[in-house]
């Protein structure tokens, strides 16, 4: 969230972020609004201090009875009025006013090339190759089903669309693939947190889901409570209306959660398989920085979700997103994108987003700057480490083998009690 200082002096270059974003904003309401807030604080201030002037000088004669003091009685009651009833106006339009601020997007890097969807994405790097196959491979829904490991009926039956049942092997697999990746995370500084699934409105506000996209999450009316689309949401607010010791920073966070989305506008898109889910779980990386180091640190949260790819023996590659592609809240993000021969795809299964110090004003999050002798805001970061299901289709597709049986990725066999394949 913006100070209205700042939007009102860099108006022109949000409004170019507002269009290269795609997200709308009013921005003739926003000034109308602005002008009439000025007039009603300028308003209530000059009352002010007409009401402490006059105050004072009835102060000085409160045993007068003459009717000038009298006047200057009912002179001082009508400040007061004045001042209730513009306070009362005044909070009706802050309101109002607050609410186009908050549809400001987050402004984008200088390095972020400018484009209005995918085909303006520029790939950065390429990793593996893809095998080259005797044999036809099959989607993974097919082969997960004829190996016992995925149940989309039995998931329909019980919640509907989109909402998989993961058997024996798969079952076995989500879980190895969870553990795996907190390992690795742990052994390069990462804490675990374990956090909950159901988030208050304020939370979801901080890390910028609100107001924006609250008809793509799942909500309980009667509690106001979300259940969350990424651990990001509940890790970023763990620091929420903190301010965290210089010499803490940086912190990073690991957690594995469930995740849930509407996909409200996305249903015929992807409607087979495990390609878009309701409910799906990932592996998430949180960190809080300085805002000085918060770009190399953008590069090293990349870099440890493609560690995962690269253990995995997975071909990826990443791709610098363009405006028109960035979040609301991200000021720069890469995609990792993961080959799948048999549905003949790129899938993304990691973002990796530097926020700046947008989610950390909104929930503000600061630290101790100790050199500049006041608190400044972190900057947050987050990515995937990474998310299971289109990993999951990958490893299904990648590793199957032509007698229909599927290998295990060797780092993963410790986790699955040694098995090295299921037929």
């Amino acid at each position: 969230m913006y100070p209205a200082k700042f939007v009102r002096e860099n108006i022109e270059l949000l409004k170019k972020v507002s269009e290269l974003k795609g997200d709308r904003v009013d921005w003739q309401e926003f000034e109308r609004l602005d002008g009439k807030r000025r007039r009603i604080i300028a308003f209530v201030q000059e009352r002010r201090r007409w009401q402490k002037d006059i105050s004072n000088k009835i102060a000085d004669r409160k045993d007068d009875s003459s009717a000038a003091f009298a006047d200057m009685v009912r002179e001082a009651k009508k400040y007061s009025e004045d001042i209730r009833t513009s306070e009362e106006e005044l909070k009706e339009i802050e309101k109002k006013f607050d609410g186009i601020i908050n549809s400001i997007p987050n402004i984008p890097h200088s390095s972020v090339p400018e484009g209005k969807g995918a085909e303006d994405n520029v790939v950065v790097k390429s990793w593996g190759a893809a095998e080259e196959r005797k044999f036809e491979v099959l989607p993974h829904w097919d082969i997960g089903e004829k190996l016992g490991m995925l149940d989309f009926q039995r998931g329909s039956k019980i919640s509907g669309s989109f909402f998989p049942v993961f058997r024996g092997y798969g079952a076995a697999l989500v879980r190895a693939l969870i553990n795996f990746m907190i390992d690795v995370h742990g052994k390069s500084g990462f804490t675990e947190v374990w956090v909950p699934a159901l988030v208050n409105r304020d939370s979801m506000f901080t890390t910028g889901q609100l107001p924006k996209l609250e008809k793509d999450m799942y909500r309980l009316e009667e509690d106001d409570l979300f259940l969350i689309p990424t651990a990001e949401v509940p890790v970023t607010n763990l620091h929420r209306d903190e301010v965290i010791p210089e010499e803490k920073l940086p912190v990073y966070y690991v957690a594995y959660t469930p995740c849930f989305r509407r996909e409200a506008g996305a249903y015929g898109k992807d409607t087979r398989g495990l390609i878009r889910l309701h409910q799906f779980d990932k592996v998430e990386l949180v960190k809080f920085v300085r805002p000085e180091t918060s770009y190399d640190e953008l590069e090293t949260l990349v870099e440890e979700a493609e560690k995962i790819l690269q253990m995995l023996k997975l071909p990826y590659r990443i791709l610098k997103l363009c405006t028109g592609e960035l979040s609301f809240s991200a000021s720069k993000c890469y995609d990792i994108e993961v080959w799948s021969p048999g549905i003949k795809k790129w899938l993304e299964v990691s973002s990796c987003s530097n926020f700046e110090e947008f989610q950390a004003r909104r929930g503000k999050i600061r630290y101790r700057n100790t050199k500049a002798g006041r608190s400044d805001y972190v900057h947050t970061l987050n990515g995937s480490g990474i998310a299971l299901p289109r990993t999951i289709t990958a490893i299904m597709e990648n590793f199957q083998q032509a007698d229909g049986s599927l290998l295990i990725p060797e780092v993963l066999r410790n986790y699955m009690g040694g098995t090295e394949s299921v037929k």
